[in-house]
This record gives C-alpha cells, structure tokens and sequence, in this order.
C-alpha cells in the first residue's frame, strides 16, 4: 500500500546552528495512529511542520499522497495543504466568529478568493459543519463565540475544523499539553475514534509517555533530531525510553504535562 506521508532523507537546519531534524527517513499509511515522542528540543514540532512546508527544509524530500511537497509553492502548494488538517497545542481560533464559522473555516482551502473572505459557505457546508459539531457534542454551542468556550471544547472545536478539510492526514502538536487530565484524555479519544472512523492518519506530538503507549498503533522517539525508535507501544521497553529521554522511565512525570518545547528550533 502506498504510503499517505513519506520522509526521505529529510534534514532541517536553522540558522543558529541547530540540527532541528537529522537524515530522517519514515513512512505513514492510512489509519494509522503515530505518537511522537521525545525531550524537549528533540525536533517533534519541526517533524509536523515540515510535512506541509510550514517550514522548508534543509535536505531531502518530504513525500505527502505520492507528490513531493519540498519545493512547492501558490496553487500547487495551497492544494496539497488540503489533504493536512493541523490541530494546535493553542487551538488557534478566530475568538470573535461564533464556533459554527470556526468549523466553517475548514473548507477555506476549497473556496475562490472572494467566496472566502465574505464567508460565501454552502448550505451543504454548513449542514456537514453542524453534523461535526453533534458528533464531538458541541452542536448546541454552535452559535456561541468561540471565546465562551472551555479548553476541552475549543480544542474539540480544532478538530472539528480540521476534520471539515476532509484530510488525509492529521497533524497534531501537542494538543492536550494545555488541558486538565479529564479533558485531554476526551480529546485523545476523540482523535483516536474520529482518525478510526474516517481512515485518516493521524501524527500526535505528545509529552505524555503513557497517553503514547496506550492509543497509538506506532511510536516514534526523536532525539536530537533523529530517529531512535519506530515501533509499537510493546516494542517500547525501559532501555529504549532511556535512550529517548536521556533518563529512566522512573524519572520521568508519566501522565504529566511536560515541559512545554520552548526550545526556538523546535518551536520555529
């Protein structure tokens, strides 16, 4: 089966010096559920900003629905960004627009210039937008600011968004790394089941070790912008962890928040 997303080879260097992603070679396919694991400054935050060009990169070619992204630019570009719905640690919302034209703005990349700025959305746009809202429970607060929301809701209100893409693949940087223990595990199952339901791949940046163990069908651990491990969660034993992190399981906060990637190269 062809693979939805492929790295060859890809580096990313930054002007500072830093080696962000080092020969990193990997390949995803439909359905599949990838954890990202790794310190700080490991390079994870590079790794999905690199598959849409959200960054260039330095070397080697990022492969995504069989065509090369690495050098695209304007329409060719703006079309494969369609097939990568992102979801952010911060959710990235318009706060002022209701949550129904936060959804909405989903299907922006399918829209003409004009269409999209004056929110010209189909009606059966705003139907499917709706039906989104109902199945991640929020259809009742559709016509409610986005800036009324709760953490929880406004991240379901990203995934929502990009689901409304109709992606082929999921991209998702730390996006429970802001939340309360209750409301991330919500929203890590609710990745988990909308990713199964629509055989939509799906690539999470995550700090929690546990949380990687438990929902992913693969785990990659990046250090120092390489590729360590790649592999299931029972392929992932103490030795391999150590090698991850630098330190044992047993030191590390499990089911923590983690310490947020400040690190400038890996946050770029």
């Amino acid at each position: 089966m062809k693979p939805i997303l492929k790295f060859d080879h890809v580096s990313k260097d930054y002007p500072n010096g830093v080696h962000a992603l080092r020969d990193v070679s990997l390949e995803v396919a439909e359905g599949e559920f990838v954890s990202v694991i790794g310190p700080s400054g490991s390079g994870k935050s590079t790794l999905l900003r690199a598959v849409n060009q959200l960054i260039p990169v330095s070397g080697g070619t990022v492969w995504l629905d069989g065509e090369a992204v690495s050098g695209q630019h304007g329409k060719g570009l703006r079309r494969q960004r369609r097939k990568v719905g992102m979801i952010f640690q911060n959710y990235n919302l318009v706060y002022s627009l209701s949550v129904l034209q936060n959804v909405l703005h989903g299907r922006l990349g399918y829209m003409s210039g004009l269409k999209g700025v004056f929110g010209m959305y189909s009606q059966q746009d705003r139907q499917e937008a709706l039906d989104l809202l109902g199945e991640l429970g929020l259809k009742a607060f559709a016509y409610n600011r986005a800036s009324d929301l709760s953490g929880g809701q406004k991240q379901r209100v990203g995934i929502a968004r990009a689901v409304m893409q109709n992606p082929r693949l999921l991209l998702c940087d730390e996006p429970i790394a802001s939340l309360d223990p209750s409301s991330a595990k919500t929203i890590i199952e609710l990745l988990h089941e909308m990713s199964r339901k629509r055989n939509i791949a799906c690539i999470v940046n995550l700090h929690q070790l546990d949380v990687a163990l438990k929902y992913s069908t693969r785990i990659i651990g990046l250090s120092k912008g390489e590729i360590v491990f790649d592999g299931t969660p029972e392929e992932l034993d103490d030795r391999m962890i150590e090698r991850i992190y630098g330190t044992s399981r047993e030191n590390l906060m499990i089911g923590g928040n983690g310490d947020e990637e400040r690190d400038t190269a890996d946050c770029a």
